[in-house]
């Protein structure tokens, strides 16, 4: 697999009363080789003088694969002639290395208002594709390269709403006045590099996840683009999830620790996070509200959260201690109970759980549930079925997910996991997400060997979601060590994202 490849380039003029504009466009593939990347289109016009133009980061194409784009604007003035016809080759740099796609030392050329010329033996290629939809998008243009040698046919775009419960077909449409309707070009349609231009629209109306691909079909066969196998994904942003225990104010430099949790929930654009060792200042059992460290965290966010919070017991002897969910979106619901035997505030086996309930653009309501449990053997099984029993009573219909979330006090593979497992109800999301092999023998199969899979698997922090659930987890991660935020407590904390099934 190249570490770099050019797929196409676009080389355009438009014309207006009052000027004449050139745009360049490059679209390519890199392989994901580290962090920080650095892919620049080195270029020059008719005049020679060489230029860099920094290329940034479209979509991901698939496994350790990404895309990446940059388009270029270029007025004509009395002193600066436009580009014209172009040279250019791609440079990536990461982890000390440097590569080329420079077309084997030739550089590639693109000659001025040409319209769009593949840089690959594709017959087929969606172009132009967006990695995303746009606030209240309804209409999904489409644009699609066909080699013109292919002879005549047909291209259709087959799509669904739905992961391919229904699909749809959309014909394309060709027209030879193409780039003069669009920009006034004089570009040609097809032009000289053997590309004619369909264009079609997908009319997708308000869905989270629109997928598909195009196909141009002739009288004797069907050639197809579809993402080599993954084909084209267009999606809203996930239900994002933040979960980490605050180790109740035991931390040096706190203060500064509250910050990086701050900052690491507005980089990550969590939309519901659930701490645990929520802690204020005991007070004689008042409380300090304007010093609870949930406050904080919210107040040090660019725009503060919806919060809710409840203490169950004396912390530490100076703190009183509790569970918060900090959202994004307003409450619909909420409430707080006791899911241990224990009341007593100065037991620290007093266990209360927090529940807040979102409706979640282009997802529904969704249940969510900050726990904080006690060990197994100081009544972890006895306080999980009273938060299973709760949360199920809460759970009907209407309800497109419902979350536990927290520290569960139970290590993964352990006695007190097989609790979970064995109440049928509720998954271990973050095994589905990073190691979904060993998701399917715990969670699917019941392999009788799974214990031995989860041996190295030291997590107390779980999300749990109910199997009755309508969404999916897609993805996972560890955050607060010392590849990201620094160690902020003596948990780490756990990020995922959620999308429809």
């Amino acid at each position: 697999m190249d570490k770099i490849k050019l797929i196409y380039v676009s080389n355009v003029f438009g014309r207006s009363k009052k000027t004449v504009q050139q745009t360049l466009a490059f679209f390519m593939t890199i392989e994901n080789a580290g962090y920080d990347k650095i892919v620049e289109i080195i270029w020059a016009g008719e005049d020679g003088v060489w230029q860099t133009l920094p290329v940034l980061f479209h979509s991901s194409a698939g496994e350790n694969q990404e895309y990446w784009y940059v388009q270029a604007h270029f007025k004509r003035t009395i002193k600066r002639p436009l580009p014209g016809n172009i040279e250019f080759a791609v440079r990536y740099r990461v982890a000390g290395q440097e590569f080329w796609d420079n077309d084997h030392g030739f550089n590639y050329t693109s000659q001025a208002d040409s319209g769009v010329q593949l840089l690959t033996d594709a017959p087929v290629l969606n172009i132009e594709f967006a990695g995303g939809f746009q606030e209240g998008q309804k209409f999904i243009p489409v644009t699609v390269a066909v080699r013109q040698s292919l002879g005549q046919g047909q291209v259709y775009i087959h799509w669904s709403t739905d992961r391919w419960k229904h699909a749809q077909k959309t014909a394309c449409h060709f027209k030879s006045m193409f780039w003069d309707k669009t920009t006034q070009s004089n570009a040609r349609n097809p032009n000289q590099y053997d590309i004619a231009i369909w264009k079609g629209w997908i009319r997708a109306g308000q869905c989270f996840r629109l997928e598909y691909a195009v196909s141009f079909e002739t009288e004797h066969q069907i050639i197809w683009d579809n993402n080599h196998g993954r084909n084209y994904v267009l999606s809203h942003d996930p239900l994002k999830i933040l979960i980490l225990n605050l180790h109740c104010y035991q931390e040096d430099n706190q203060d500064y620790k509250l910050s990086q949790i701050a900052r690491a929930i507005d980089d990550m654009k969590a939309d519901i996070v659930c701490l645990q060792e929520v802690a204020e200042p005991w007070n004689d059992g008042m409380g300090d509200w304007e010093n609870n460290s949930a406050k904080i965290i919210n107040e040090r966010l660019p725009e503060p959260f919806h919060i809710y919070t409840d203490w169950s017991h004396l912390g530490f002897d100076k703190y009183r201690e509790g569970v918060a969910i900090l959202s994004r979106y307003p409450f619909i619901k909420q409430d707080a109970r006791y899911v241990s035997d224990s009341h007593d505030a100065y037991s620290i086996h007093s266990r209360k759980v927090v529940m807040g309930q979102f409706n979640v653009p282009l997802i529904g309501l969704v249940n969510v549930y900050s726990a904080h449990l006690s060990w197994l053997e100081d009544g972890f099984e006895a306080q999980f079925n009273r938060l299973n029993d709760w949360a199920q009573h809460n759970h009907n219909a209407r309800i497109k997910a419902t979350l536990l979330c927290g520290d569960f006090n139970i290590v993964a593979g352990s006695s007190g996991y097989d609790l979970v497992v064995n109440s049928n109800a509720y998954e271990d999301q973050y095994l589905e997400a990073t190691a979904h092999g060993v998701f399917e023998k715990v969670f699917r199969v019941n392999d009788p060997y799974w214990h031995d899979y989860m041996a190295d698997d030291y997590r107390i922090d779980y999300i749990f979601m109910n199997k009755a659930s309508e969404l999916k987890v897609t993805s996972g991660r560890t955050v607060f060590t010392d590849k990201d935020y620094g160690f902020v407590s003596d948990h780490c904390g756990y990020y995922m994202t959620f999308e429809p099934k």
